[in-house]
């Protein structure tokens, strides 16, 4: 599936080094574009919550990332903003 801004030329090229890549390699990608995720994520929750510690937006993350029920289960009803 190509993306709507990238010419089949361009795509072909992404495809070829994808298909290059180790498998290490494309697990660093993965573990790379998840830490840009959470950090963009907790940016918007410091957005949301400017008063809130570190502690309190790691919290406040963990549960949108886990969702209610696993995050209780885990953390046990820590304080999290």
């Amino acid at each position: 599936m190509a993306a709507n801004d990238t010419s089949p030329e361009a795509e072909a090229v992404l495809c070829r080094l994808y298909r290059n890549m180790t498998t290490a390699q494309k697990a660093q990608r993965i573990f790379s574009v998840y830490r840009l995720g959470k950090m963009l994520s907790m940016a918007g929750i410091r957005m949301d919550h400017p008063d809130a510690s570190e502690e309190e937006i790691w919290h406040l993350w963990a549960r949108r990332h886990l969702g209610d029920e696993l995050y209780e289960k885990v953390y046990q009803g820590r304080k999290d903003g």
